[in-house]
């Protein structure tokens, strides 16, 4: 992506309040939603520009790129916005578990019990 077309990207994204995108990690191949972080402008250009995904700490208060400290990388196969270009989705190649426990992906740690809904019901 060149650095107009990133510039135009940039435009589009609607950060919230406190500067962030969330965005959504999904795995290109088998839809495995994988985990979500988020993203300030500066993170979203390196995500689009280097083809690795670079989110901000809101805990650290840093810039950090998944991998780089763990070897569990993801490479960056697409990106895009929802409807209101307020939230990203980035389909990658995710190397090894994409949670920091270890899990594949972060939503097997702690699934809840729900009422299983089905087409027709009211509400």
């Amino acid at each position: 992506m060149t650095g107009i077309q990133t510039d135009e990207v940039l435009a589009r994204a609607t950060f919230g309040a406190d500067g962030l995108l969330p965005a959504v990690i999904q795995q290109h191949d088998t839809g495995e939603v994988l985990m979500l972080g988020y993203m300030d402008a500066e993170a979203l250009r390196r995500t689009l520009t280097e083809g690795r995904t670079t989110f901000w700490s809101r805990s650290r208060q840093e810039y950090w790129r998944k991998g780089d400290t763990s070897g569990h990388v993801q490479y960056v196969k697409s990106a895009a916005f929802d409807c209101d270009a307020d939230t990203l989705l980035v389909q990658v190649d995710q190397i090894g578990p994409a949670c920091h426990t270890g899990a594949r992906r972060c939503f097997d740690v702690d699934p809840l019990e729900v009422v299983v809904g089905g087409a027709g019901e009211s509400s």
